[in-house]
């Protein structure tokens, strides 16, 4: 393992801290290591380094601890092996003309066991960062999924068509979501939900040379850095970007919104799929701009030619809303999620 990874010799794991400091300092066990590679799934292409997840699922107690013990390594230093923070993108051809760049779409294969290392992570981030996520946010998080925000939007419809009470909605597309995040924001992002110290460190290990190289018919390109965007395909990415979209989300709150049943609802989120809503156009009008400026302080961008406008009404109501100078398209039906 030391051979292939290229680290400084494996010591002695460092001494566990006294109970009552946080948990996230704590070094990585060997029960959040097996838990980790227990979830791989076999039968998946290896990243650049060639392991192979049945390699992992067949370690036994000793292979495991000698794992933990380079975990360990890399929590205590705040250093990772590169081949940790490469990906192999390899192009699947989706339709049309295979001599078109554009209609191929790139996976990216990352280091799995790196990606055990994330995945602890990941299971520390997330209990830290629970309680401050909306419920507005259903994406990525256990539990939870696309039925729970198609039925609230279903129940709201149907309440206002039985109370004759228009319903304005925005449904909103952000360009390239996963692949915009500024990393610089994303730290900040995370130290203001709880994230920090030790734990925030390893997160940014993954990132610090992060670079990619292309794959084509078993030959690859020299790697190039990735300076942007979450990494596809990591444990740690979905809970990550959810946080983020987090903030932007309460940032972007407005007194307007949509009341039903004595709430007030104002947008439902699932991942990056964005739906604003409001009783007023004027409401709706300024729940976007809100929305919009806090997506560019954040570095994101709305797709004007994507996002578009829908009022459900029992008589034909105009709804202009408008990003900038741009306006967006009103339609009479929309395919959500």
């Amino acid at each position: 393992m030391q051979a292939i990874y290229h680290l400084i010799p494996l010591t002695r794991l460092p001494r566990r801290k006294q109970s009552g400091d946080e948990g996230d300092d704590l070094p990585i066990s060997g029960g959040e290591v097996t838990e980790a590679v227990k979830q791989l799934l076999g039968g998946r292409a290896p990243g650049v380094d060639e392991v192979c997840p049945e390699f992992l699922k067949a370690l036994d107690v000793v292979g495991l601890s000698w794992l933990t013990r380079l975990y360990n390594v890399a929590w205590r230093s705040g250093a990772v092996p590169l081949d940790w923070q490469t990906g192999v993108v390899v192009p699947i051809f989706k339709k049309g003309d295979r001599r078109v760049c554009s209609n191929y779409r790139g996976i990216t294969l990352l280091s799995l066991p790196g990606k055990v290392y994330a995945r602890v992570l990941e299971r520390r981030v997330r209990p830290l960062v629970k309680p401050r996520i909306q419920e507005e946010q259903c994406g990525f998080r256990p539990g939870r999924g696309t039925l729970d925000q198609l039925f609230i939007l279903s129940r709201i419809l149907e309440g206002a068509w039985e109370f004759a009470q228009p319903v304005y909605m925005c449904f909103v597309d952000l360009e390239k979501a996963f692949d915009r995040v500024p990393r610089g924001v994303l730290w900040e992002v995370l130290r203001e939900y709880g994230v920090s110290g030790p734990l925030l460190r390893a997160i940014r290990s993954l990132y610090n040379r992060c670079k990619s190289l292309v794959c084509i018919a078993g030959n690859k390109s020299d790697s190039f850095p990735v300076g942007d965007g979450l990494r596809q395909g990591c444990p740690l990415s979905p809970i990550l970007f959810i946080i983020f979209m987090d903030r932007i989300s309460r940032r972007s709150q407005v007194a307007e919104g949509f009341h039903f049943g004595g709430l007030r609802i104002s947008s439902l989120i699932f991942a990056d799929d964005v739906v604003l809503l409001a009783s007023l156009g004027e409401g709706l009008q300024l729940a976007l701009e809100r929305f919009a400026a806090e997506c560019e302080a954040a570095g994101m961008r709305i797709s004007t030619s994507k996002s578009e406008a829908m009022v459900l009404s029992q008589k034909r109501v105009e709804c202009p809303l408008r990003v900038g100078d741009e306006f967006l398209p009103q339609v009479k039906e929309f395919k959500y999620l």
